[in-house]
């Protein structure tokens, strides 16, 4: 009978191990998406969650700084500043007017710091006008 009471001790401890790794997983990768006027009114809460924001790129707001890239991300009159630190290089259509979404923290300094950046440049998902060809579309001699 011992050998079954420790066999079921070591297994109640393995299953609660997983299942409070599990949580904590579940709890670190959780992500909230708000707008920036969202993140001016969530006070203090917002230094103390992962959010994901977004907005356009500022023109002429993008700058290197050492291994850093910082920007500004504008949504009707709000601005943000924005602060990159990833290993990853920035996507390509990632420049001044695309769309940026920046998953991170606020930080009391009123910077959002971030280590993922999802950007697409608007101009180029725009939807084809129907019976124009992109010869047309390209040249710029499309009917409309």
């Amino acid at each position: 009978m011992k050998k079954y009471g420790k066999f079921i001790a070591l297994i109640t401890v393995v299953i609660g191990t997983l299942v409070f790794l599990g949580v904590a997983g579940m709890r670190d990768n959780k992500t909230y998406y708000k707008t920036i006027s969202e993140l001016g009114q969530m006070g203090d809460q917002a230094y103390t969650q992962r959010i994901r924001v977004g907005g356009d790129v500022e023109a002429g707001s993008i700058k290197r700084v050492g291994s850093e890239v910082q920007f500004v991300i504008k949504q009707d009159n709000l601005r943000l500043k924005v602060a990159y630190t990833g290993s990853d290089p920035l996507p390509d259509t990632f420049k001044d007017g695309a769309q940026a979404l920046a998953d991170g923290r606020l930080y009391k300094d009123g910077v959002f710091r971030t280590k993922q950046i999802q950007a697409k440049c608007a101009s180029k998902y725009e939807a084809k006008v129907p019976g124009q060809s992109a010869a047309n579309i390209n040249s710029g001699k499309g009917s409309i």
